[in-house]
Formats: structure tokens, C-alpha cells, sequence
């Protein structure tokens, strides 16, 4: 490159590319799609990522986030990170009482024998296989590399599709750029929160190797892992997504199936993105933590639950941030564009337009991943604890084995998901459907799943005392791979529409709005029924079945369950490549719209985006069954938590105890009320973007005409603005409550049960799940259904777009979109 235009590319590298190079013989400018990017591109474009990134408000946070990691580590050391271990029975705040003889069945008793054994003088190597994790982990990240290459190599169309993508990127950026800097701050404040509350908690007796001190600085080494690690997933699986809208597009103006695989695998990179980052999380918090606690490897998972709360505090606010955002701007630019003014979706005309494009990728790319950051954390940690507690009633030769069994699972995942997304290619010709094509591309990975499943359980969990128990296991894993791909197929029947729920919202929509709406509750109302009846046989088989793999031992049945949550799981790559593959065409969509392409590309994306549809929906479904599997094993880690802390078994939950009774009441409604906040949040921003886009109508009569330019970055920056404002409120409450209501009934309780406040806070967690499940389902397939009842109609179904039925079909559409993208 010349000289003098390097100070150009630091500010402009695609721009300055292009100038360089030429638009038409630039890598990045080809035409052809098999064009693959040269070493010397590839080496300039990693360039302008990490130039790109460093110049962002996230790379600050990062590092005032390190700064604050770096200040607790000097204060570890200065507050005695040599001290000797407490004993027991020491006085201080949050000091636990004397602990009590046990004797119960049930995890209790794996807590049992790890206090009870004799600690080994000298702390053995950590196995080979987290070693052979690890490198898959880091194959996975080079994999995405390639894929984000091979999507950015290809054309980004002409030069009306490029203003329309940039403009997107601008505000995507823009956006996140400021939500995780509010992130952060939050975050930062409760890192030194948990730090100082473990600085005053004595450790558990299965840890009689560490300290206060060393479980504080471990927690919040975790914690804040979790944290960066999430918001970096989500962050850097948005920045391609920007990038991959308007490349969708350009392939759509030349075939169906180059659209199809441009999509899918820039989808894919956020898919193993995640994935590997979590292992390798995971993997260096290991051996991070083993330099401060010297403690065997089923003792490590206990010092890791940091990582997982970091992951989840980040994605609540992600997604609620990136929800309202997404919503708000989507409904506001409905109401007037189609209603009030009978525009087509995504028209230039709307000024509300690039603040709904912008919407897909904040609300759908980055929150989606980051939620799924976390809830793939959690599930791993709490697997990796009911293994390490269960190994310990096994010979030494299978102990290993039960620990790094979650994360073998998804290290087979990163290979059977990539397998399944290089294979995916839709065939050349008319009357393809794209949800075929993914879905065969899908069955190659459960395939290859399935058998990955039996051959880690026979590598990994078979011991000579149990001969047989590994093939239990299997059958456990089996059945959670089963039930991901039921849950795919029933949230397919009722959001497709090629199946009948969708065609009877459109049905009901000739005869008016309210129909509509009726139709469409009614639909998600008995979709609950088959997912509740999936999870249930799916969470009792599982029981049993690892029950009886290891002689009836309840321990055994539940990491039966956790075996089975790593089996739905086993496939999380190539279901997540599905649901950032939805937003991705929607923007293309938008981008062929606003860009005035030939209306025969516009149907290509218009089938692409129905799918898409589907996809998050199926995403969004699978979220829920997965969470309802591990929802079981956190639910029986937090009994022995607060046993273990307490210095008694807490026993059975009794709902007939009236603060019992009254803490479950609480969890249901918070669900509720919780919802509440964020279906208001969404309309209350809706209407100042309603408002905005009618005031400009009113103001520039000349835009109907074309005469006049909308300003775009009006309802950018208010649906900007109202999404950071209306964040806070739910998920504080979301966080704060559960708080709340230990601390009131273990303070008002008149009775002598001590645990009162535990117990209540137990059922407060299964009523909350219970009835957060079913409204989840709810809510994201009735409001999947009424917007693919809108695509059917649009199809020329009914009357076709303009008419009374699709109006009808909008407004439904406009109740669903805060239903399953928000509250949901």
C-alpha cells in the first residue's frame, strides 16, 4: 500500500482497502464466489480487527475491568494470602456454625467423603485430557478465524448495499460500545462486592487446602473471566454479523444456495466462537487457580462458580439491552411504516428503518451470544461438580473421567458441529426450501453426536467396579441428545408455515386484528404441553437411568441428568450458527430492500428471513429445554451449598410451611412482574420512535416522493438512549429480589427452623423455574408464530401485502415481537 494512505486505513481499512486495490480486484471486493482471501490480506485484515478494537470504548472497559483484578491480587497478598487455613468454629461475620454429624443419602453424602479423605501429600498432573480439550478449543478458534475470512472474502454488492450496511455497522457499534461500558461499571462494583464478602467467609470443609483469602481472589478472577469472555463473545460475533449482512445480500443477487452458505457460516462463527472461548475459559481458570489452591481436580470446579455468575450478569444485561433495542425500534417502524402508511418493510422511506436493521444484531447476534456464553458455563461447572463429588465413591481410575466429561462433550461438539456446517450446501435449482437444507445439515451432527456420546462415555466414565455403568450413561446422553432434536421439531410444527398453527393465525387474520391476536395466544398457549411432556420424560429417565448405572445411588441419578444436559448440548454449535443465521438475513433482507434490488433477489431473502425466523425460534426453544435440565442440577447444588454452609441438611422443601408456601408465590410472580418491566420498557420506547417517525413525515411531506432524505440517526440514537434507561430497572430486580425474600422470612420467621429463610428461597427457585419455563414457551412461539402468519400472508396467501388480512397479521406481529425477543 502506498504511504500515504495509511493514515487513512487506520481510520477507514475497508474504504482504504478498496481505494488501493481496486473495488473489482480486491479480495474483499471479488465477485467470485470461491475467491479466497491471500496471506497478505489475511494479515492486513487481523490488522484492522485489532486496530478496530483497540480504538473501542469496550477495549477501555477491559482495561480499567483488568486494573481492578490487578488491585485485588495486591490486596489479596497485603490481607494474608499466606495465612494459614481458618479452623473450625472460628468467630466473624458469615463464620458458620458447628458443624453437625450428617448421615442422609444424596449428594450429601459425596460432601462427606470428600471431607473425610486424607488429602494426598503431593497434588497429582492435571490428565491429558484437558490437555486434548484445550487443543481442540484452540483448532475451534482457528476455525472461526477461517470462517470469518472466508465470509469477508466475498463481495459486499454495489455501492447503494454498502451505505445501507455501513450505516448499520455505525450503529451497532455505537450501541454496544456504550451498553458494555455501563456493563462493566456494574460489573466492576459487584467484583469487589463478592471479593470482600468471600475475604469474610470461612471455606468449606471440602476445601481445607485454601483460605479466605484464596477463595476471594479466586471467585473474582472467575467472575471477572466471565464477564470479559462473554461480552467479547457477543461483541466480536456482532462485529461479523455486521459485516456478513451485506455479503448475504450480494450472494442473494446471484443464487439461493451461495446465499444459503454465506449465511449459515458466518452464523457458524459465533457458534464456535462461544464454544471454544467457554472451554478455554474454563481450562486456564483450572490451571490458574491450582497456583493458589493447591487442591485435586474434582476439588477445582468449587472455585470456578464465579465464572459462570460473570457470564450470566453480562448476558441478562446483554440481552435485556439488546431486547428493548431491538423491539422497540421494530415496532415503532411497523406501526407507521405498514399500518399508518402503507410501506413495504424495510422501505428507505421509514426512518426507522436502519434503527430496526441495527436491532437484529445487537438483540439477536450479540445478546444470543452471550446468553448462550453463559448458560454453556453453568451447565459445565455444575456437571463438572456433581462429577467430581460422585468420583469420589469410584476407584481413582475413573475419577478423572467424570469431571472432564462435560468438557470432552463440547470439545466433540466444536468437531461434529463444524463437520455438519462444512457439509450444509443447498441444491442448485427451483423450489428449495433453506429449512430443509439446514435441517440435513443438522442431522449429520446428531448423527456423528450420537456415536461421539457412546465413545467418550466408554473412554471416560467406565470403571471395573462398575463395568456397565458407562453404557447407562450412554443411554442417559442418548436421551438428551433425543430431546434436542424433539424440542427442534415441535417449535418447528408451531412456528413454520408450512405446518397448521401458523396458517390458523393467518386464517383468523381476514376477520380483524383481534382474531389475530386470539389466534396467535391460543397457538402458544398449547405449545407449552409437548415441551413440558418432553422435559419430564427426558429429566425422570435420565434420573433413573444413572441411578441405575452405579447401584441406585441418588448422586448417580442426578449426573445421569447432567449427562443428559450434555447430550441436548452436544449439537450448541450448529444450533446457535442456525439462530445468528436469522438476523443475518433479515438485515440482507433489509439491505435488498433498501437498495432498490430486483424483486426476484428480494424473494430469495424474503424465504431466507421466514426461516430465519424459525431458527431463532428453535434457539430460543432449545435455550429453554436445556435450562430446565440444568435448572435440576443447580437447584440440588444449591441444597447442599446451603447445608454445607449451614452445618446441616436442609431436607425436603415443605410448601404446607406458610413462608414456604409464600416464598414460591414470590418466585411466580417475580417472573411475571419481571416480564411486565420489560414489555414496557419496549413500549414506552416504541412510542417516542412512533412519534419521531410521524414527526418527520409531518416535517418532510418530500419523503413519501422520494424528494426528501429521512434522518435515520434520529430514531438510532432514541431507541439508543431509551434501551440503556429502561435496562436497569428488571434486571435489578431480577438480581435483588431473591435477596430480598431469603433476608425477610429468615428475619420475620416466629419459629425455631433456622433454614427458613433457605427453605423459602428453595421454593421461590422451583416455583420461578416452573412457571418461567412455561411462560418462556409461550411467549417465544407465539410470537415466532404471528411473525411467520405475517410472512405466509405476505406471500400472497389471503390478499397478499397491503391488504386488510396482512394489517390484521402486522398487529399481531407487533404484540409478538416484545413477547418472544424481550420478555420472552
Amino acid at each position: 500500500l502506498p504511504i500515504s494512505l495509511l493514515p487513512e486505513l487506520a481510520l477507514t481499512p475497508r474504504r482504504a482497502l478498496a481505494t488501493a486495490c481496486g473495488n473489482h480486484n480486491h479480495p474483499m471486493m471479488s465477485t467470485s464466489p470461491t475467491n479466497d482471501m491471500d496471506p497478505d490480506m489475511m494479515f492486513k485484515t487481523v490488522d484492522m480487527w485489532i486496530r478496530s478494537f483497540r480504538n473501542s470504548t469496550v477495549y477501555s472497559q477491559l482495561r480499567i475491568v483488568g486494573a481492578i483484578v490487578f488491585g485485588l491480587v495486591i490486596l489479596f497478598f497485603l490481607v494474608g494470602g499466606g495465612s494459614s487455613p481458618p479452623q473450625p468454629g472460628g468467630s466473624g461475620f458469615l463464620r458458620k456454625r458447628e458443624y453437625q454429624d450428617r448421615t442422609d443419602e444424596g449428594l450429601m453424602e459425596a460432601t462427606e467423603i470428600l471431607q473425610s479423605r486424607n488429602l494426598p501429600a503431593v497434588v497429582s498432573p492435571l490428565p491429558l485430557m484437558l490437555y486434548l480439550v484445550g487443543l481442540v478449543a484452540l483448532g475451534g478458534l482457528a476455525f472461526a478465524a477461517w470462517l470469518a475470512m472466508w465470509v469477508l472474502a466475498k463481495d459486499e454488492g454495489d455501492e447503494k448495499m454498502r451505505a445501507v450496511s455501513d450505516a448499520i455497522r455505525e450503529g451497532a457499534a455505537g450501541f454496544l460500545s456504550t451498553q458494555y461500558a455501563n456493563i462493566f461499571k456494574l460489573a466492576g462494583l459487584v467484583l469487589v462486592g463478592l471479593f470482600f464478602m468471600y475475604l469474610c467467609r470461612e471455606v468449606p470443609k471440602n476445601l481445607p487446602q485454601a483460605t479466605p483469602s484464596t477463595m476471594a481472589i479466586c471467585v473474582a478472577v472467575s467472575f471477572a473471566t466471565g464477564c470479559i469472555l462473554s461480552g467479547v463473545a457477543g461483541y466480536v460475533g456482532m462485529w461479523v454479523a455486521v459485516r456478513s449482512n451485506v455479503r448475504v445480500a450480494s450472494a442473494a443477487c446471484r443464487s439461493l444456495p451461495e446465499a444459503v452458505a454465506v449465511g449459515l457460516r458466518a452464523g457458524a462463527f459465533s457458534g464456535v466462537l462461544v464454544v471454544s472461548m467457554v472451554l478455554l475459559g474454563i481450562i486456564g481458570l483450572l490451571f490458574g487457580v491450582r497456583l493458589l489452591v493447591p487442591a485435586g481436580l474434582h476439588q477445582l470446579p468449587f472455585l470456578l462458580v464465579g465464572y459462570g455468575f460473570g457470564a450470566s450478569f453480562v448476558a441478562l444485561f446483554a440481552q435485556l439491552g439488546g431486547g428493548i433495542y431491538t423491539k422497540a425500534a421494530d415496532v415503532g417502524a411497523d406501526m407507521v411504516g405498514k399500518v399508518e402508511s402503507d410501506i413495504p418493510e424495510d422501505d428507505p422511506r421509514n426512518p426507522a428503518v436502519i434503527a430496526d436493521l441495527v436491532g437484529d444484531n445487537v438483540g439477536d447476534c450479540a445478546g444470543r451470544g452471550a446468553d448462550l456464553f453463559e448458560s454453556i458455563a453453568g451447565e459445565i461447572l455444575a456437571a463438572m461438580i456433581l462429577g467430581g463429588t460422585l468420583s469420589q465413591k469410584l476407584p481413582a481410575e475413573a475419577q478423572s473421567g467424570y469431571v472432564l466429561f462435560p468438557l470432552a462433550i463440547h470439545a466433540m461438539d466444536l468437531i461434529v458441529s463444524s463437520i455438519g456446517i462444512m457439509l450444509t450446501e443447498a441444491p442448485r435449482g427451483k423450489n428449495v426450501d433453506p429449512m430443509e437444507v439446514l435441517k440435513n445439515g443438522y442431522k449429520v451432527s446428531v448423527g456423528l453426536a450420537g456415536i461421539g456420546i457412546v465413545m467418550l462415555c466408554r473412554l471416560l466414565l467406565y470403571t471395573s467396579a462398575y463395568p456397565y455403568a458407562w453404557m447407562y450413561f450412554s443411554v442417559c446422553g442418548l436421551v438428551g441428545l433425543g430431546t434436542a432434536f424433539l424440542f427442534i421439531l415441535v417449535t418447528q410444527y408451531y412456528t413454520d408455515f408450512n405446518y397448521p398453527p401458523v396458517r390458523q393465525i393467518a386464517q383468523a387474520s381476514i376477520t380483524g386484528h383481534g382474531t389475530n391476536v386470539i389466534a396467535g395466544m391460543s397457538v402458544g398457549m398449547r405449545a407449552t404441553a409437548a415441551p413440558a411432556f418432553i422435559i419430564g420424560v427426558a429429566l425422570l429417565t435420565s434420573y433413573k437411568t444413572g441411578m441405575a448405572a452405579l447401584g441406585g445411588l441418588p448422586s448417580a441419578g442426578l449426573f445421569g441428568t447432567a449427562v443428559a444436559t450434555m447430550g441436548m448440548l452436544s449439537t450448541v454449535v450448529f444450533v446457535l450458527a442456525m439462530d445468528v443465521f436469522g438476523p443475518i438475513t433479515d438485515n440482507a433482507g433489509g439491505i435488498v430492500e433498501m437498495s432498490e434490488q430486483p424483486e426476484h433477489v428480494r424473494d430469495i431473502t424474503d424465504s431466507l428471513d421466514a426461516v430465519g425466523n424459525t431458527t431463532k425460534a428453535i434457539t430460543k426453544g432449545f435455550s429453554v429445554g436445556s435450562a430446565s435440565l440444568a435448572c435440576f442440577l443447580l437447584f440440588s447444588a444449591f441444597l447442599d451449598e446451603v447445608s454445607e454452609l449451614a452445618g446441616e441438611k436442609i431436607g425436603g422443601i415443605d410448601i404446607s410451611v406458610p413462608e414456604v408456601f409464600l416464598g414460591g408465590m414470590a418466585g411466580a410472580t417475580l417472573v411475571f412482574y419481571f416480564s411486565g418491566q420489560c414489555m414496557t420498557a419496549v413500549g414506552s420506547a416504541a412510542q417516542e420512535v412512533v412519534n419521531n417517525v410521524r414527526q418527520q413525515f409531518r416535517e418532510k411531506p418530500g419523503i413519501m416522493d422520494g424528494s426528501q432524505k429521512p434522518d435515520h440517526s434520529q430514531c438510532v440514537r432514541i431507541v439508543t438512549q431509551a434501551a440503556l434507561r429502561e435496562m436497569v430497572a428488571p434486571g435489578l430486580v431480577a438480581t435483588l429480589v431473591p435477596l430480598c425474600v431469603g433476608v425477610f422470612f429468615r428475619v420475620t420467621a416466629s419459629g425455631n427452623d433456622r433454614l427458613i429463610g433457605a427453605k423459602a428461597i428453595a421454593s421461590f427457585l422451583m416455583f420461578a423455574t416452573s412457571s418461567g419455563v412455561l411462560f418462556a414457551i409461550f411467549l417465544n412461539t407465539a410470537g415466532g408464530a404471528w411473525d411467520n402468519a405475517k410472512k405466509y400472508i405476505e406471500q400472497g396467501v389471503h390478499g397478499g401485502k397491503g391488504s386488510a388480512a396482512h394489517k390484521a397479521a402486522v398487529t399481531g406481529d407487533t404484540v409478538g415481537d416484545p413477547c418472544k425477543d424481550t420478555a420472552g
